[in-house]
């Protein structure tokens, strides 16, 4: 497979995964949160709101990395995979996952100890934070070789 159509594979996918964040953020998280205000509706009716605004705002990081992804699929495309400019796209996706992680997590421990979470809603979303964290911990890597593959490239471009 050449860089083109990798390329072009690459924001096919992330086309998709716009889309599939679009569709949980605007249709299954109002239900969760419709389902989690149900279990708790009759203590607190503000509960629905406060588990879709919290929820909501970790949609955001993610629309952010799927952007700089974009410009990594663009830069593939165009025969710059190990460049500076994709190693600084790839730290700055671990920049938001971590963000995204911290936020949620922080989020949620508030949220648990105010009584608005369920244990097990609780320990669930934990999964999502170790999802979010993995997902970090593997851009910065990525983003560690990318910066050394830029470095013995530019070295070897230099070369006679």
């Amino acid at each position: 497979m050449n860089q083109t159509k990798l390329s072009a594979w690459l924001k096919a996918i992330i086309i998709g995964m716009v889309l599939a964040v679009l569709a949980v953020y605007g249709f299954v998280v109002p239900e969760f949160a419709s389902f989690l205000a149900g279990l708790r509706a009759h203590e607190n009716p503000a509960f629905c709101n406060i588990w879709i605004a919290v929820i909501s705002v970790t949609g955001l990081p993610i629309l952010a990395a799927l952007f700089f992804a974009w410009k990594i699929a663009k830069n593939i495309g165009e025969d710059k995979s190990f460049s500076r400019d994709n190693a600084r796209a790839l730290k700055i996706i671990f920049y938001l996952a971590l963000g995204d992680a911290a936020y949620f997590f922080l989020a949620n421990l508030v949220l648990f100890f105010c009584d608005l979470s369920h244990p097990g809603i609780f320990i669930i979303s934990m999964l999502a934070v170790f999802v979010a964290a993995a997902v970090a911990v593997a851009m910065a890597a990525l983003s560690h070789l990318v910066e050394k593959a830029a470095v013995l490239q530019d070295e070897n471009d230099l070369t006679i």
